[in-house]
């Protein structure tokens, strides 16, 4: 594409999106635009990608097309005003903030300016992220989200919300690696318990949640029906089972992910 992209910030997410983007090689990488506080981190990324850097977030929206804000909630105000004037009609600026919403944004850079909101994870390093995106459709044109999304698949997934949606879609994509990741440590610390080595015993947890997932997507099939295919009448599946449903297992990521989206709308009240 010939676009220009610029990042406001270079921390775990971006880094993910910069380098699936730069790997992908749908945009030039001296067309990507990087600046974040941490001069040394994006020194660093240069030298690893072949991206460009710059000093400030208003060089990133003047040298960009489309500018990715990926700051933490605090700080995405101060970074918006200190470059606002740099937006145009025609820039798109997309943020991964989480809980701010588009009318936010839209308060400090204008009514009729293009604004994405976004919600990426971070398997987008590994090309399987998950993003889910927000628009005002009487602003942004067609083609903008063909373009938008060409690069959100560049490194995943990408699926269109209702705004209304994207605090209670925080906790399954944004958060949920995090409990996944949490599930395969226990499961290696398991099987390390049991005589297994602790290296094999990360290997063998991790590909059963990649298999077990990718059967899922594959399959069309209920989880709960492939669960049953695993299960044998009086078997060590169904042992397993009766375990985690005795020590609350399903309820402990149910509570867990509505504490996570009730976080998620608090984060957006306060802006």
């Amino acid at each position: 594409m010939n676009i220009k992209i610029g990042f406001i910030g270079a921390g775990n997410m971006g880094c993910a999106m910069i380098k699936s983007i730069v790997n992908s090689n749908i945009i030039s990488k001296e067309n990507i635009f990087v600046y974040d506080v941490d001069t040394e981190k994006i020194s660093q990324l240069k030298v690893e990608t072949g991206i460009s850097t710059l000093s400030s977030s208003i060089e990133v929206v003047d040298n960009s097309d489309i500018v990715i804000l990926c700051v933490k909630p605090k700080t995405v105000k101060d970074v918006l005003l200190s470059c606002k004037s740099a937006f145009d009609h025609n820039k798109i600026l997309i943020s991964v903030a989480v809980g701010i919403p588009i009318a936010f944004y839209k308060d400090i850079i204008g009514d009729n300016k293009k604004i994405i909101r976004s919600m990426p994870n971070t398997p987008a390093l590994v090309g399987e992220g998950m993003t889910l995106i927000s628009y005002e459709d009487n602003v942004i044109s067609v083609d903008d989200i063909k373009i938008v999304e060409k690069i959100f698949n560049c490194f995943g997934k990408v699926e269109v919300l209702d705004e209304k949606l994207m605090n209670e879609v925080t906790a399954v994509t944004a958060s949920s690696p995090a409990y996944v990741f949490m599930f395969i440590e226990a499961m290696a610390d398991a099987a390390v318990l049991s005589g297994l080595p602790r290296n094999l015993s990360y290997k063998l947890a991790a590909q059963a949640v990649l298999g077990s997932a990718k059967m899922v997507l594959e399959t069309n099939k209920h989880p709960g029906e492939l669960k049953d295919q695993v299960c044998s009448p009086a078997g060590t599946t169904i042992e397993a089972v009766q375990a985690l449903e005795k020590n609350g297992f399903r309820y402990a990521i149910i509570e867990a992910m509505n504490q996570c989206t009730k976080r998620a709308r608090e984060i957006g009240d306060k802006q």
